[in-house]
């Protein structure tokens, strides 16, 4: 009898289960259009509000073609580029017009956010007006997710930058690989302590030998040893460029962690005419990366 009951009960849930299945409400891929700006068919301008700060920063969005010309809604990875020291948001799309080729080409959605000229994509310890951190690697990709067609999880969602972003991807990769699945530098500054009285870096920090301990908390190169899981790594940097010190000691540490990665030096210095040819490797690297979900 006991028996019984019990094969009536599971037979029950079951079928409550399969009918919550069956009545899932699924994502017809129709998505908000309000605050886009189109400025090229396949790039987007966009205003992207921070509760964290507050404020409201723009991003370009730039989509494959394919994600108009399918009849069937599809949906696509995110490869996020953080620009450098004195840039904005607009740098990438400006100096590398290729990149609206590449999405189509890769197949995925690449989005150029704002970082100010400044912020170090940092939650500033100093400055509490200044959350970049959270704002880039939270409240951006929540607006690309609710106003484009995205794949979900980290498998989906690279992030990549230049210089000061290319510090700003890998911290952020580094302490969230639950959140992305893939982070690479190009010329990254990824020791902060060396360059104490330059870039404003004393404005989040504070002063380099009272608040030393702030200073190796918020460096890449001290970051890697602490993480016991890390994102799928790339890093490069130009044979010329003041960076690449810092760059071969990052290396060298990951290295001895046995921490898999993928390490480039090829001739150029810290400027445009290197990272334009750099994130076309980075780009494939990333496919490359999604392709293997």
């Amino acid at each position: 009898m006991k028996s019984g009951i019990i094969k009536t009960l599971s037979l029950a849930v079951l079928f409550a289960l399969v009918w919550t299945c069956k009545q899932a409400p699924t994502d017809t891929g129709e998505r908000p259009g309000t605050g886009i700006i189109t400025l090229d068919s396949l790039v987007k301008r966009v205003a992207i509000p921070s509760q964290s700060m507050p404020s409201i920063y723009n991003a370009n969005v730039i989509l494959p073609e394919s994600y108009y010309l399918d009849s069937t809604p599809l949906f696509y990875p995110v490869v996020y580029l953080l620009h450098g020291y004195q840039g904005d948001f607009n740098n990438w799309y400006r100096r590398v017009p290729e990149l609206v080729n590449y999405a189509s080409e890769f197949d995925f959605i690449i989005v150029t956010p704002e970082g100010t000229s400044n912020s170090w994509y940092l939650d500033s310890p100093k400055d509490s007006s200044s959350r970049f951190f959270t704002y880039i690697s939270q409240e951006v990709p929540s607006y690309i997710d609710t106003y484009f067609r995205t794949k979900t999880g980290p498998r989906a969602k690279a992030i990549s930058g230049l210089s000061m972003g290319g510090h700003g991807a890998l911290s952020i990769g580094l302490q969230h690989p639950e959140w992305f699945g893939a982070a690479g530098s190009m010329s990254g500054v990824l020791d902060l302590l060396p360059f104490a009285g330059q870039w404003e870096l004393q404005r989040h920090l504070g002063d380099p030998v009272q608040d030393s301990l702030l200073w190796q908390e918020f460096a890449v190169l001290e970051q890697v040893g602490s993480r016991r899981q890390v994102p799928e790594l790339i890093v490069d940097c130009g044979s010329e460029d003041f960076l690449l010190p810092v760059n071969r000691q990052l290396h060298q540490k990951l290295n001895e962690l046995n921490i898999a990665h993928t390490y480039i030096e090829r001739p150029g210095g810290h400027a445009w005419d290197y990272w334009r040819e750099a994130v076309a490797f980075q780009l494939q690297f990333f496919d490359r990366f999604f392709d293997e979900r």
